[in-house]
């Protein structure tokens, strides 16, 4: 199923019916708060699952939002045949849960970061986990190949625009960082890591995804 930049594939409060693996493009995983502000927690790319919370609740209802940011494709699969194949298939089953752990530690990780070290710490994390994401290699840095407004950037901070545009001006004046066109390239990864106390985990668990 061909998907649009600016469209959804669900929202938070409707009926759960539907799976989808991302072929291509981009879908943001979002949840609003009581007062309006968004908090972004994924970035879905290829081969990633969307909607998978969902799995095995009577009347579900899908509890966050589901943005496409990019044009691409996106496999459907229906919930509850889904369900009646793991139930099935304990080789299926056994390798959902494993993606499962792995998507919930790095949930957790996600959030360890936030309530330890605060906003400065959800910054950071966010910029490590996406040159584990979107990194690429330069002279001068690892640029992070995903451009993102300073608003963007907060809400996977869950904080403001303007206290993300104060750190990343302290990071700039430091030579930490620098910024162009809306892309962010690390220049001293090992100074980002080290205020948080960075426990090295691998990548495929420090991921934005």
């Amino acid at each position: 199923m061909p998907i649009k930049k600016g469209t959804f594939l669900f929202q938070e409060g409707m009926t759960a019916r539907e799976l989808y693996i991302v072929l291509s493009g981009r879908v943001k995983i979002s949840k609003l708060s009581s007062d309006g502000r968004e908090l972004s927690l994924r970035i879905c790319t290829r081969d990633e699952i969307v909607g998978e919370l969902t799995l095995f609740s009577e009347d579900a209802k899908y509890i966050f939002n589901a943005n496409v940011e990019e044009d691409g494709e996106v496999a459907v699969i229906n919930k509850d045949e889904l369900e009646r194949k793991l139930f099935e298939n304990s080789k299926l089953a056994f390798e959902f849960m494993k993606w499962m752990s792995d998507h919930f530690r790095k949930t957790q990780t996600k959030f360890r970061d936030l309530v330890l070290f605060g906003k400065k710490g959800a910054l950071y994390s966010t910029l490590v986990r996406m040159t584990n994401s979107y990194g690429v290699p330069t002279e001068k840095g690892i640029l992070i190949d995903l451009t993102l407004t300073n608003q963007e950037l907060a809400n996977f901070c869950a904080t403001t625009r303007e206290s993300v545009n104060r750190m990343l001006n302290e990071l700039r004046n430091k030579g930490i960082i620098s910024i162009y066109k809306s892309k962010i390239t690390i220049h001293d990864l090992h100074y980002i890591r080290a205020e948080i106390n960075c426990e090295g985990c691998p990548a495929v668990f420090c991921s934005i995804e």
